[in-house]
């Protein structure tokens, strides 16, 4: 009997393991029309996008610049693709989705980003106090979990065009996403992006979506990258 090398063994690229699960899409919810043809033209603007001002800003890996296998290039193909003047993302972190999804914003766009921590306690962030001053970019520090928080925001969430909640990945936070956005009346039908749906934590909560939705990972970030369609 062959034993598999342990993570200790594995070169250090290797070591980073992620337990997923393989599941039939036979019972699952299909794609709208819409969601591909939004899919395929977010694909082909991405390949046209250079994320270089973004990658500069890091002293690390530059991430931003790796397409496919990151979801940076694919969140400007997103907002290329759907033209969103609103557009809000959940969980800033260090920002780089942030200036992502800003890279294709049309005129009179905005971007509002939710978190619980402020973007100046971030170690590592890549945001600078002028990626805010014109307005285009606002950082809003409530819990969107809770529902009488969810509630003082109802107005700017009904208005989005173009969701990206990229959060705990707990288990929980997810589902009450999920919760919040089927409570909601949104009045232009954004597209959801969610991430990390191939991580253990979201296999169930990804299957369980029970409106049109695509697994685009393949063209986004290699630990899931879906769409869900709220027309």
């Amino acid at each position: 009997m062959t034993i598999p090398p342990q993570p200790a063994q594995l070169p250090l690229r290797a070591r980073h393991v992620e337990p997923s699960a393989l599941a039939s899409a036979d019972d699952d919810v299909r794609p709208s029309e819409r969601l591909l043809d939004v899919a395929l033209n977010a694909i082909a603007a991405a390949r046209g996008i250079s994320m270089e001002p973004v990658s500069a800003r890091l002293s690390g890996p530059r991430w931003p610049d790796v397409w496919p296998g990151e979801h940076y290039r694919l969140l400007a193909g997103l907002v290329a693709t759907l033209r969103p003047t609103v557009v809000v993302e959940i969980g800033t972190f260090q920002g780089v989705g942030s200036l992502a999804l800003r890279e294709a914003l049309p005129e009179g766009g905005r971007i509002t980003t939710f978190d619980v921590v402020p973007w100046t306690e971030i170690t590592g962030s890549a945001l600078v106090e002028d990626d805010f001053a014109d307005g285009r970019l606002v950082q809003v520090l409530d819990d969107l979990t809770i529902p009488a928080v969810a509630e003082r925001h109802r107005d700017l969430l009904e208005d989005a065009e173009l969701i990206f909640a990229d959060a705990a990945k707990d288990g929980q936070q997810e589902r009450d996403f999920l919760a919040l956005f089927e409570r909601l009346e949104f009045r232009h039908a954004p597209v959801v992006v969610f991430d990390d749906i191939r991580l253990w934590n979201m296999l169930d909560i990804w299957r369980g979506i029970r409106r049109p939705k695509l697994d685009l990972t393949s063209f986004g970030h290699w630990s899931g990258t879906g769409l869900v369609d709220y027309a």
